[in-house]
């Protein structure tokens, strides 16, 4: 059964790729490698005149890489994302470059004269989907992305054999148009939507509205322009795109237009207050909620083209239904799978499972299989198994495999965009393999993080573990992964494979997840407090799995390779890398000063054993340090406060000032306050120049001058909070201390350090 289903949502990506071109491929070489474009053929073998009948056994996509008689490399494969994987398995594992988050494409530092292919090199994928993005992804990082940061994006996705990435930019667009339509104002709508830096919730239906300024209907309307791009460019990479729809969630002022429309409130979200959650939404029983649908759909396929027949739709992540029962639940996704029916019949409804785990007291197994019924035909819904590299849900028998629904296995791995180095190397190679073995309906790997930042070989090994039948042998992977991430700095040292030798056996291979269960966060990051700072644990943790002291050790084998190769400096990959592990090991050591300062002012029992000269002299090297990362940081733009300041203000619609420090108050909201009163402070927190000097330091500043005013008797956690606070406030709209890029003399610094 689940056999015929894969083959079923295959064939029309199959055929699709039939009746299309390569020219997309063939694009994405002129763009990243323009002296081989004409060194390269790319042949599609599955064509128009095939028979329907052969198309649908080719379930799995697979390409074969070899060299014509003249002497360019052919890749062959039976869709146009077979033919990038193939591009890019020719490019990795024979020429030894690649394309990176950050640093960029580097497929072009490769030799002159291309290798040719003496062997023809096979490749099959082993689940027909690989899927990409979490909704919250769009906001944590891609909330200010330009045209020129997608086209890398896209690049990125379809070189590694991506052929389901979620489509979210620019929905407000059809939304506001939706809404017009049923005789909503423009002022009703505002109230509404969220902020650009805030967006994804907004769309969760967990926030409404916009704390420090409305969104300007003009960012809506170029944020649908980029999307006509987005789309149009996955179309032509070979990926099928998964676009929005109606969820449900609608603005309070819908009861004026439809005095009678069935309508709730949801749950209270993280604290926020009502005006900006207990999102309104409309049942699905309601015929409005069916007319809203095809309105939506019909005016993104108008848009877009007839592009897809996916759409995700989250109704309850983080936001319980209205009623506890298990007839309710059937009746919100069945009709809601109708409403999707009407509007395209091919539908398909992709959820992210979340739900099941974030909720769990209230998706017991009576409700998650009524919910899910809901559904009565299995083929027409999809879920992601979210975080299955942690707490996969399919195998629980609340979840019980989603009752038959065919689902994705998805490393999520990082929160918030959440910095530390971290990765579980033995989960995402050993566990979606069994995965596939045991579920006959799991038909894809995925990776859903919140944040996409750092740690970019954990990302790079699943989707290849998308084509392997075992688990892939990390040892050798990390090594041929270190050989084309420093392309083009000629024999690379020794120490350099060690160094990351070292750190997967540590670093990348947690498997204590009871301690810590994805990337890590630094304390340097948190509002500072004598308790609570270390050992917190879970999907936020603050607890190491490794000993920091072999991350020193690596660190140093990763600056001692450039002596003997001095142009490793050159290399934006080493550039990178070394700004990203030394800020590991500052934090770590941070950690460390931290815990002998708090535990000596803990110590003294009594105001005459207390000593303020003793505490300011602990002090200083805590905000030493700080200052010491600030400097390194700032030597790279990809670390710097300016750069995710400078984005939010240039996607700005206009010039005036009250427009421009909306951009930017949302902007430093977002990694810090997270609310319009802390509702989940430090949550998005991150290390970065500028960040560090004009918001971290402050605060410590103010912890350690408060330690040196009171000893621990007179210790009063609502004072300094109170203190804290008025900083924290004030620093959303001060205009100050954004980090420019600032060259390379933080090494200097640490050169001496060390």
């Amino acid at each position: 059964m689940w056999l015929f289903i894969c083959l079923t949502w295959s064939l029309t990506a199959i055929l699709t790729a039939a009746a299309q071109s390569t020219q997309g491929i063939q694009d994405l070489v002129k763009r990243r490698l323009p002296n081989h474009v004409n060194e390269f053929e790319f042949l599609l073998t599955c064509n128009e005149t095939t028979p329907i009948s052969t198309a649908i056994r080719e379930v799995n996509d697979n390409y074969t890489i070899s060299s014509t008689a003249g002497g360019k490399i052919l890749v062959e494969g039976n869709s146009l994302i077979a033919l990038a994987s193939g591009l890019h398995r020719y490019l990795t594992d024979v020429v030894n470059v690649d394309i990176f988050w950050y640093i960029g494409s580097r497929l072009d530092v490769g030799p002159s004269s291309l290798p040719t292919v003496e062997t023809p090199i096979n490749g099959a994928s082993v689940v027909p989907w690989r899927y990409h993005f979490n909704t919250v992804t769009f906001s944590y990082t891609a909330a200010f992305w330009t045209w020129e940061d997608w086209e890398l994006e896209l690049d990125w996705l379809a070189l590694r054999g991506v052929n389901l990435p979620l489509a979210w930019v620019g929905q407000e667009k059809i939304l506001v148009d939706a809404f017009r339509e049923i005789g909503l104002t423009d002022a009703e709508i505002s109230t509404y939507l969220s902020g650009p830096a805030f967006q994804a919730w907004n769309r969760f239906g967990n926030i409404q509205g916009s704390w420090g300024g409305d969104l300007p209907m003009q960012w809506i309307e170029n944020q649908f322009e980029l999307q006509k791009n987005i789309t149009q460019r996955m179309v032509e990479l070979g990926m099928t795109p998964v676009l929005p729809c109606f969820t449900g969630f609608v603005p309070r002022a819908i009861t004026r237009v439809l005095p009678n429309a069935a309508v709730v409130n949801g749950s209270q979200w993280n604290g926020f207050p009502t005006e900006y959650t207990n999102v309104t939404f409309l049942e699905p029983s309601d015929p409005n909620f069916e007319k809203l649908q095809i309105s939506y759909i019909t005016k993104q396929a108008n848009a877009y083209g007839n592009i897809t027949h996916f759409y995700t739709l989250d109704q309850y992540n983080e936001n319980n239904p209205y009623l506890n029962s298990t007839d309710y639940l059937t009746s919100v996704s069945n009709n809601t799978m109708k409403s999707l029916k009407t509007a395209d019949p091919e539908a398909i409804w992709l959820m992210q499972g979340w739900l099941f785990y974030s909720s769990s007291t209230f998706w017991i197994k009576e409700n998650v299989e009524a919910y899910l019924g809901g559904v009565s035909d299995n083929s027409d819904m999809l879920v992601l198994d979210l975080f299955a590299e942690s707490q996969p849900q399919w195998s629980n028998s609340r979840v019980n495999s989603y009752y038959g629904k065919p689902w994705i296995w998805c490393q999520l791995h990082d929160y918030g965009g959440s910095m530390g180095l971290y990765g579980q190397i033995m989960n995402i190679t050993i566990n979606p393999i069994e995965a596939l073995a045991s579920s006959s309906s799991l038909v894809g790997f995925g990776l859903t993080m919140e944040g996409q930042e750092g740690n970019e070989v954990m990302y790079d090994l699943l989707l290849d573990q998308a084509w392997s039948k075992s688990p892939i042998d990390t040892d050798a992977y990390f090594s041929n992964w270190v050989t084309r991430r420093y392309a083009g700095s000629g024999e690379l040292p020794n120490e350099l494979y060690q160094a990351w030798d070292m750190m997967r056996t540590t670093v990348y291979n947690n498997t204590n997840l009871a301690a810590s269960t994805a990337v890590t966060k630094s304390i340097l990051e948190l509002s500072p407090s004598i308790t609570g700072m270390l050992g917190s644990t879970g999907h936020h943790a603050i607890t190491l799995t490794y000993d920091p002291d072999i991350l020193t050790s690596a660190w140093k084998l990763m600056f001692a390779a450039a002596t003997p190769n001095p142009s490793l400096w050159d290399n934006p990959a080493y550039q990178y890398d070394m700004v990203d592990i030394t800020r590991q090991v500052l934090s770590n050591n941070f950690a460390a000063q931290y815990t002998t300062l708090v535990n000596t002012y803990n110590s003294t029992t009594n105001s005459t054993s207390y000593n303020a000269t003793t505490i300011s002299t602990l002090s200083k090297p805590l905000l030493d340090t700080l200052t010491t990362l600030d400097q390194v940081l700032s030597t790279n733009p990809s670390f710097t406060l300016s750069t995710w300041l400078s984005a939010a203000l240039a996607s700005s619609p206009s010039t005036s000032p009250s427009n421009q420090s909306f951009f930017t108050y949302n902007a430093r909201n977002q990694i810090t306050l997270w609310g319009p009163d802390g509702e989940i402070s430090d949550y998005a927190s991150k290390s970065w120049g500028g960040l560090v000097s004009g918001y971290y330091v402050p605060r410590w500043e103010i912890f350690t001058q408060y330690l040196q005013e009171a000893d621990v008797q007179a210790y009063d956690g609502t004072v300094l909070g109170g203190r804290l606070k008025v900083f924290e406030v004030a620093w959303q709209s001060d205009g100050t201390g954004n980090g420019k890029y600032d060259g390379w003399r933080g090494w200097v610094l640490m050169m001496r350090r060390w």
